[in-house]
């Protein structure tokens, strides 16, 4: 069982070696990117949901 073990790791060492890692200007881009995607997207969900509510309220208001 250790040896498998110990297999398993030099594996994943071999594997980790391969790996084509982002320069650090990379993932500042890529950081950036997801940031401003994610302000977007809760802004535009954030708006729905407003939207929706008003439109409950005065449907509300007209039924009721």
């Amino acid at each position: 069982m250790v040896g498998r073990f110990n297999q398993f790791l030099r594996d994943v060492r071999a594997e980790m070696e391969q790996v084509s890692w982002p320069t650090r200007q990379e993932l500042i881009d890529s950081t950036r990117v997801i940031l401003v995607v994610t302000a977007l997207l809760a802004v535009f969900i954030g708006v729905c949901d407003w939207g929706l509510s008003q439109a409950m309220v005065w449907l509300w208001r007209v039924a009721g």
